[in-house]
């Protein structure tokens, strides 16, 4: 075999990080990206955008978790754990991580996080992924200035104040050394769990904790209904004296029927819905209905030209609903 036809070695996390460091914002180069200026803008603008709008950070996090991929076999989960330790070494009175069971961040992800409105699953919004302007991962800015990411093998933070190497802020990945190890994750989530692929860690902002909180505690659990991956999601604090919590825990898991009635372009099933909260336990089902809707020609935007469908889910419960949140409306 000739030294030609020899595939070249992929780089380690590391080695990738390093490089996008390097090669896209000449850091260590001893020079000046001469796209820098336009860069710094394309920050300045998405700063704005994340400032000047309501993102909801919460249902920014559980659809980013919604469009990823799964392996087989395992029941897609989302879990929010809150916590007092600093393990980021960032002076956080409060931390929250987010462990996903997703495969895991793959060179692309990374290469799409560090960039402004290169999302990965544009294109793909027939498959019905949402990503739009990259804002869905950088919104955690608003509650953080550090956010962390553990994901197969890479173990990055970004920075919301500008580099002092090439001055960008928000999409300049450093590689994380020691603060937080995995260790100190490990023993957060529980050394007697297998810890998931992706966790992503937000030291939060004095002015964001309470916030954070009162958004957890009030996570409706048949959010569940109108998601088609996630099938467990649960919120937990990292707290010796269960009556000093300062967030209301709980356990959501669903389970699907899969003998649906299908009919043209709808489709209709059951689905179980269970809740665990302060010890108790209530269960719901629900009978689905799902129906796609094609695109007018006249309603159809720039921005969203290439979706020519919309599905619309609705959810009838079978006996009495669950309590937790009962006033407040669902979201679809």
């Amino acid at each position: 075999m000739s030294s030609s036809s020899v595939p070249a070695t992929m780089p380690s996390p590391r080695e990738h990080v390093e490089r996008i460091r390097r090669e896209r914002y000449f850091i260590g180069r001893g020079e000046q990206n001469p796209l820098a200026e336009d860069m710094h803008q394309a920050v300045n603008y998405l700063s704005q955008e994340l400032y000047s709008k309501d993102v909801h950070f919460l249902m920014e996090l559980v659809q980013n978790a919604e469009d990823n991929e799964y392996p087989s076999g395992v029941a897609p989960s989302l879990e929010f754990l809150i916590t007092s330790k600093d393990i980021t070494g960032s002076g956080a009175s409060s931390t929250l991580l987010i462990f996903n069971n997703e495969r895991g961040f793959a060179s692309t992800n990374i290469e799409s996080i560090c960039r402004v409105g290169k999302s990965t699953k544009k294109g793909n919004r027939h498959q019905g992924y949402i990503g739009e302007k990259g804002i869905g991962f950088k919104s955690v800015f608003l509650i953080s200035s550090q956010p962390h990411i553990f994901s197969n093998g890479y173990q990055i933070k970004f920075n919301e104040k500008p580099c002092v190497e090439c001055n960008i802020g928000y999409i300049v990945p450093e590689w994380v050394e020691s603060t937080p190890s995995l260790s100190d994750i490990e023993a957060l989530y529980g050394y007697s769990k297998v810890l998931p692929t992706t966790t992503i860690i937000l030291p939060l902002k004095c002015d964001k904790v309470d916030a954070v909180k009162q958004q957890l505690s009030s996570m409706h659990p048949e959010m569940l209904l109108f998601l088609s991956k996630i099938r467990k999601l649960s919120v937990r604090e990292d707290n010796c004296d269960p009556k000093s919590s300062t967030v209301s825990e709980i356990s959501i898991s669903s389970e699907k029927n899969y003998q649906t009635r299908k009919n043209m372009h709808a489709y209709s099933y059951t689905l179980h819905l269970s809740a665990e909260e302060s010890g108790k336990g209530e269960e719901c089902g629900y009978y689905m209905w799902r129906q796609k809707f094609p695109v007018k020609p006249e309603n159809r935007v720039d921005k969203r030209a290439e979706i020519d469908e919309w599905v619309i889910t609705l959810a009838f419960p079978h006996g009495q609903r669950l309590s937790r949140g009962k006033k407040l409306l669902p979201s679809c």
